[in-house]
């Protein structure tokens, strides 16, 4: 870890600390595939069931860490996806979606990458900052995506309504004056940089994992 003084306010120094990961993300075979309308339903609920693992482990940690002094500021209830996880998975998947899912290898590892992570406030806000900011910003790219190329407006497109949180510009703006105004010195910044790395790696892995399987989800 290199501890470095940056005159920007945290927020942007984590943002653009993490642009490549974020991109490579962004633009892998699985996500391209989904974006350009080349996979099945199927194919899109594959990535909805990963998620559903991922969110279990980040909201566990919120419920862990909601009397935190630092980490509690950054527990918000209207940003929880697991209950619209549970609908969309009940109408992509079927009604016994809990008995017929399971988690890939690399969303274990993210899981348990979560919750190892949490034991500190800084790690927690690391991995929450990395789903669910992406989520609100661009995850209305996938939203809109699943509406054209693939028939899912509500129902199983759940996962990217925002509706509780009012202006998403607002809450971002909110998001990261709590960022930027947290208790950390500039060694504890390095640690929530290096761990919000980590965490785009880990979102990497389930990608190439998905795309190992795309024959089988090609429409």
């Amino acid at each position: 870890m290199t501890v470095t003084t940056d005159a920007r306010p945290f927020s942007a120094n984590l943002r653009a600390s993490t642009l490549e990961v974020h991109d490579r993300a962004n633009y892998s075979t699985y996500m391209r595939a989904l974006l350009g309308g080349e996979l099945t339903r199927d194919g899109y609920a594959q990535l909805a069931i990963q998620y559903y693992f991922v969110y279990d482990a980040i909201e566990t940690a919120s419920d862990a860490m909601a009397g935190d002094r630092v980490g509690g500021e950054f527990v918000f209830d209207e940003l929880r996806r697991l209950p619209l996880l549970e609908r969309d998975l009940a109408h992509l998947v079927g009604p016994d979606w809990r008995s017929t899912i399971s988690p890939l290898a690399s969303t274990q590892a993210y899981a348990a990458r979560i919750r190892e992570a949490s034991t500190w406030a800084g790690g927690y806000v690391a991995h929450h900052y990395t789903r669910y900011l992406g989520d609100i910003a661009g995850g209305q790219v996938i939203r809109r995506m699943l509406e054209k190329n693939y028939d899912v407006a509500e129902a199983g497109a759940l996962f990217y309504h925002f509706d509780r949180i009012g202006s998403a510009p607002r809450f971002r703006d909110t998001y990261r004056a709590k960022l930027d105004n947290a208790p950390w010195d500039e060694a504890e910044r390095a640690r929530v940089i290096d761990e919000a790395l980590v965490a785009f790696e880990c979102n990497v892995a389930v990608f190439d994992e998905l795309a190992l399987r795309l024959d089988e989800f090609r429409a």
